[in-house]
C-alpha cells in the first residue's frame, strides 16, 4: 500500500463521470516541507509550564476516577510529564540535519542502499497510544552516501512525535529525498498499533504495512520488486 498524505474532497454522489473524462493519473501530494526539514517546536513558541503540565496530568488521574493524593500517584504527574520528554524528544530535533553531512567516498557505487529491521516506538495521535515495529529504507545515491546510523536517527525523530504510520512513512522518505537528493527512496514500516490490540477491537497481533516509493523505485517495478525481496529475506 502506498502512504498518499492528500486532502479528501468528497463529491456528490449524483455526479457522474462523462464516459469519454480522462482519470487523473494519482501521485503522492506533496508535503510541507516544514514537516520533515525542521524541528516542529520554535524556541519562540508558547508552550505551558512544566508545573502546568504537570497539574493536568492530576486532572486525568482525577477523571478516571484515581485520588492523586494516595501514595502511590504523589510523584506520578513529574514521572509522566518527563516520560514525555523522553517520548516526544522529536518534535525538538531537527530531520534535515541529521542528513546533513555525506560521503563522497563510494568508489563509483550506483546501486541502492538498504538498511531494513530499524525498530522504532511511536505513538498514535488518535488515542496517544504506542504503535511499533520495524521501518526498512533504502535510496539510491547520486555520488554521496550518508552515515548508516543516521537513517535510523531520521526514523527515531519523526517516531518521537504524535504520528499516523501513514504520515511517518511520508515523511522518511520526503526527507531522504528533498536533503539527499538521491535517484530514488523506498520505505516500508511495518507495526502493531496497540490502539486496535489493547482496546477498541482488540485484535492482537495484527500488523500493518504501510510503503512510500520515489523517483527509480516509483517508475521501475523491478528495482521496487528487488527492494520488497530483500525485504522479506528479513522474515525468516
Amino acid at each position: 500500500m502506498d502512504a498518499l498524505i492528500k486532502s479528501l474532497r468528497p463529491g456528490k454522489s449524483s455526479e457522474v463521470m462523462p464516459s469519454d473524462a480522462k482519470i487523473p493519473e494519482t501521485r503522492p501530494a506533496e508535503l510541507d516541507p516544514s514537516e520533515f526539514l525542521a524541528a516542529a517546536v520554535r524556541a519562540d513558541q508558547p508552550r505551558p509550564s512544566r508545573a502546568e503540565a504537570e497539574a493536568a496530568v492530576e486532572t486525568i488521574l482525577s477523571y478516571i476516577g484515581e485520588n492523586p493524593q494516595r501514595e502511590g500517584l504523589l510523584d506520578t504527574p513529574r514521572r509522566v510529564v518527563e516520560a514525555f520528554d523522553e517520548l516526544y524528544q522529536g518534535y525538538h530535533q531537527c530531520p534535515a540535519e541529521v542528513l546533513n553531512r555525506t560521503f563522497g567516498e563510494t568508489a563509483g557505487y550506483d546501486d541502492f542502499v538498504l538498511i531494513r529491521d530499524i525498530e522504532f516506538t511511536s505513538q498514535c495521535e488518535h488515542h496517544m497510544m504506542p504503535f511499533y515495529g520495524k521501518a526498512h529504507i533504502a535510496y539510491t545515491p547520486v555520488e554521496r552516501v550518508v552515515g548508516l546510523s543516521k537513517l535510523a536517527r531520521l526514523t527515531d525523530i519523526f517516531a518521537r512525535r504524535l504520528q499516523t504510520q501513514e504520515h511517518l512513512t511520508a515523511q522518511i522518505a520526503a526527507a531522504i529525498d528533498e536533503v539527499l537528493k538521491p535517484r530514488g527512496v523506498a520505505v516500508m514500516i511495518e507495526a502493531e498499533h496497540t490502539c486496535m490490540s489493547v482496546r477498541g477491537v482488540a485484535k492482537h497481533g495484527a500488523t500493518t504495512f504501510t510503503s512510500r516509493f520515489t523517483g527509480m523505485f516509483r517508475d521501475n517495478p523491478a528495482e521496487q520488486a528487488r527492494f520488497l525481496s530483500m525485504v522479506r529475506g528479513s522474515q525468516r
